[in-house]
C-alpha cells in the first residue's frame, strides 16, 4: 500500500502532525512518502518570523511533493493550517497544478484524508478539512476520516480529522497519536477497498500494487 503525506507547516505545527501521521501509516504497513509543498511566501516575510524562519531551514533537506507522488500513492493524506478556515495558499498552490493528473482519471478511487491546526481554538480547524473535502469530491476520491474509531478520538474531539491549536505550544501525545490514528484508519480502509475490489473482480485503484 502506497500512502502519500503531502503538507504545508510554516512554523512546524503541521509538521509534526505530518511525522506522526507517517509512522502510523509504516506501522500500519504501508510505504510512505512524506512531502512538503512549495513555499511560495517571500523570503522576506518568512524571515520576519523567527520560527518560520528556523523551520524553514530545518526542513530544507524535506522533498517536495510532486504530481509523481500523487499518481504513485493509493491514499494520500494532507495537512495544512488554517488560513481565515481554508487551506493555506501554498497547499492550494499544489493543488492547482493537479489538474492535467485529474483529467487523466490519475486521482480517482484513490483515498483521502486531512489533517489541520489553527492559532486558536475553534480557528477554522473543521472548516478547513471541509474545504479540502471539496477537492477530493471533484477528484472522485473516496474519503476517510478517523471519525470516532478510537478511543484517542473522544480526547482529540475532531472526527473530520486530526487539528490542533498551535497557540497551546507543539502538539503533544493526544494529538499525534491521533494522527497516528487517522494514518492507520486510512491504511486500513484502502487495504479493505483494495481487497473487495479484487474479491468483486474490479479493477483496483490504479496505483494500487506499485512498489
Amino acid at each position: 500500500m502506497n500512502v502519500a503525506i503531502i503538507y504545508y507547516s510554516a512554523t512546524g505545527t503541521v509538521h509534526a502532525l505530518a511525522q506522526a501521521a507517517a509512522e502510523g501509516a509504516e506501522k500500519a504497513g504501508a510505504h510512505v512518502r512524506l512531502r512538503k509543498v512549495a513555499e511560495t511566501a517571500p523570503p522576506e516575510a518568512i524571515n520576519a518570523n523567527p520560527a518560520w524562519a528556523r523551520h524553514f531551514q530545518d526542513t530544507s533537506d524535506v522533498a517536495e511533493a510532486s504530481l509523481d507522488d500523487l499518481a504513485w500513492a493509493d491514499a494520500v493524506l494532507f495537512g495544512t493550517p488554517s488560513r481565515f478556515g481554508n487551506p493555506a495558499s501554498q497547499l492550494r498552490a499544489f493543488i492547482d497544478t493537479t489538474g492535467p493528473l485529474w483529467f487523466q482519471g490519475g486521482l480517482a478511487d484513490k483515498v483521502y484524508s486531512a489533517f489541520t491546526a489553527s492559532n486558536t481554538a475553534h480557528g477554522g480547524q473543521e472548516s478547513t478539512i471541509l474545504a479540502l473535502g471539496n477537492t477530493f469530491y471533484h477528484w472522485g476520491g473516496i474519503i476517510v476520516p478517523p471519525g470516532y474509531t478510537d478511543p484517542i478520538q473522544f480526547q482529540s474531539g475532531n472526527p473530520y480529522g486530526t487539528s490542533h491549536v498551535a497557540g497551546d505550544g507543539p502538539p503533544g501525545e493526544v494529538a499525534l497519536q491521533a494522527a497516528r490514528h487517522q494514518a492507520r484508519r486510512v491504511v486500513d480502509m484502502t487495504a479493505s477497498l483494495t481487497r473487495t475490489a479484487q474479491e468483486d473482480g474490479d479493477s483496483p485503484p490504479p496505483s494500487a500494487g506499485r512498489a
